[in-house]
């Protein structure tokens, strides 16, 4: 059996990692042998739906789990919760946000080379349909070359779990995933509901629109000899495609993503928020791994 532990479990994806458990035979060797949360009615839910332990702290399962997935909903907890696991855990799921601090981010792939982890996680949207369809479009050039691009998602401002950290990650793993991951530098304003944010990449920018509380997902490639709209829906299999990567590397498959690029919203979220202090344009700072 592959044992593994929820951390964070106050998030619904753990409830939803868990009926994908259930349901597919596939995941018939997997015991989850222990949820936490700093609440504890989520740990309670758990315990009554799925016959799940309640941990009383996030390190308790340290040496037991060969598998360890954190879905806090607060990015300040992520690394809090898995940096007890490395050095007995065999493979890690990070939720999105990876981190809130660039250096905590750093500090986590530094843990995952040390330790030969490996690791899978960030926002599921980079498995919607369209989002797939935009990534092969832009690779191979469909229509000519990009021009530009807009990418639509929700943000909540105002939250106790870290504020614009919380559900940003969406468009930005969007934006990467399509586009590039490592944009040069952003540009960030406000206006009530919105923040609009321009990415700029070498050759052509990408505007990100955040709606406050509104929750819409679209995007458009705009190439030299047309543009591609769509919806971005994030539906049941974007959550079994991921619970399914890091299914697969807990059993010994390959990493499937590069720990630069793994970290990449880290960086490019914290020059967002410089951009929208400073009102001028900051650069993505760049790092290595």
């Amino acid at each position: 059996m592959k044992k593994i532990v929820l951390l964070g479990c106050e998030n619904s994806h753990a409830a939803t990692f868990m009926n994908i458990i259930k349901n597919n035979p596939k995941y018939s060797d997997i015991e989850v042998i222990g949820c936490y949360s700093h609440e504890t009615a989520p740990m309670e839910n758990l315990n009554t739906k799925f016959g799940i332990p309640m941990m009383e702290s996030y390190d308790q399962a340290v040496g037991e789990a060969d598998g360890v997935v954190v879905v806090a909903r607060h990015g300040d907890n992520h690394l809090k919760y898995a940096k007890p696991y490395f050095g007995t855990a065999k493979a890690m799921f990070i939720d999105k946000p990876i981190t809130v601090k660039e250096e905590e981010s750093l500090e986590l792939i530094s843990l995952v080379k040390k330790h030969g982890v490996k690791i899978a996680g960030g926002s599921c949207i980079k498995y919607a349909d369209f989002v797939k369809e935009l990534k092969k479009d832009f690779a191979e050039n469909v229509n000519g070359e990009t021009l530009s691009g807009v990418v639509r998602c929700p943000v909540k401002m105002e939250n106790p779990h870290g504020g614009f950290y919380f559900y940003s990650q969406h468009l930005v793993e969007a934006v990467c995933e399509i586009f590039g991951r490592f944009p040069k530098s952003v540009t960030a304003v406000q206006n009530e509901k919105t923040v609009t944010v321009v990415f700029r990449y070498q050759g052509f920018d990408v505007v990100g629109v955040f709606t406050d509380n509104v929750f819409s997902y679209s995007a458009v490639r705009m190439a030299k000899e047309g543009d591609k709209f769509g919806a971005l829906d994030i539906t049941d299999a974007c959550f079994e495609s991921e619970f399914d990567e890091f299914y697969e590397i807990l059993s010994g498959a390959d990493q499937k993503v590069d720990n630069k690029e793994f970290i990449s919203p880290v960086f490019i979220l914290n020059a967002i928020e410089r951009a929208l202090k400073s009102g001028k344009e900051e650069a993505v700072k760049e790092y290595e791994v």
